[in-house]
């Protein structure tokens, strides 16, 4: 048996955690409970189904991912689970379809009617990118979209939580765009647009909020914007100086995890201090987590 041969019986906990890349589903909740946060909290205590459920259809786009990405990877990405031989592809495609039901399911579960209106397409958006759109133009549009829906999802699709929506999308836009140049390296411009619409998203986290929003929040939002704006601005200051595949990996990471700061600011910035509070938590699990799993 060679070492990319699939092996019998059921992976372990750290392959499982590889494969759906565990630690990066921390970067979740929060876009739920922005859009719960932007929308007056529709679904209260019914919130934390809606977080399973985003967690799931993450996870299940991480299997999907390398289920689609298996024969590349065995040239790019060797020691991922199924070019090493830990997970069969047909493991990774039933993994998939089951975080993915068991995500719509919840949905429905949590929310009814009006979350299964936001959980279906964004389930098709996760399989739509994973297996038709991840290496054309409109991949990075697809992969906005997912998170775009993921926030709308925590509002049950009410337009108050769209700008919020939208911020997370435009982050997610821009790190996809980046992230295709992780195995060969980019052009420095790519990374530039990056920090530049990072600065942007920054800026628009600590102002889009509801009216009326107590100082403290405000301030608190401000406080939140500027961490993600150093997180991830700071990694991708060092690949525009050198646009190489490992820095260009390392600036992909930060925007992973640097998206729960932006959370947080959105959360604060509509007067949910507790709420943003238990996002930020994340943060330093999250990127402790990340050493020992990558979140790409």
């Amino acid at each position: 048996m060679t070492d990319r041969e699939p092996r019998g019986g059921l992976p372990d906990a750290r392959t499982l955690a590889e494969l759906v890349r565990a630690p990066a589903a921390l970067t979740v909740p929060g876009d739920v409970l922005a859009g719960a946060a932007a929308s007056g909290w529709p679904y209260g205590g019914r919130s934390a189904g809606l977080v399973a459920s985003s967690v799931c259809l993450y996870w299940a786009g991480m299997a999907l991912n390398d289920y689609a990405d298996r024969e590349i990877d065995k040239e790019e990405r060797p020691g991922r689970p199924i070019p090493s031989g830990r997970v069969t592809p047909g493991f990774a495609l039933g993994t998939a379809a089951g975080l993915t039901a068991a995500g719509v399911a919840a949905a429905g579960l949590a929310g009814g009617r009006s979350a299964l209106k936001v959980a279906v397409p964004l389930a098709g958006a996760v399989w739509a990118y994973d297996m038709a759109l991840k290496n054309t133009p409109a991949g990075p549009v697809a992969m906005a979209a997912a998170r775009t829906l993921n926030v709308l999802l925590g509002a049950g699709g009410r337009r108050a939580a769209l700008p919020q929506a939208l911020t997370v999308g435009a982050h997610t836009l821009s790190l996809t765009v980046l992230s295709r140049g992780e195995v060969h390296g980019t052009r420095k411009e790519v990374p530039l647009a990056g920090l530049a619409g990072t600065a942007a998203i920054a800026g628009v986290a600590a102002l889009a909020g509801r009216r009326g929003v107590p100082a403290p929040a405000r301030a608190a939002a401000a406080a939140l914007a500027t961490v993600y704006g150093a997180a991830v601005g700071g990694p991708q200051s060092s690949a525009v100086q050198q646009p190489t595949p490992g820095r260009v990996r390392k600036a992909v990471g930060a925007g992973i995890l640097g998206l729960i700061p932006l959370q947080a600011a959105l959360v604060a910035r509509n007067g949910s201090m507790a709420a943003a509070a238990g996002v930020l938590a994340a943060f330093p699990l999250a990127r402790r987590l990340s050493r020992k799993v990558s979140p790409t």
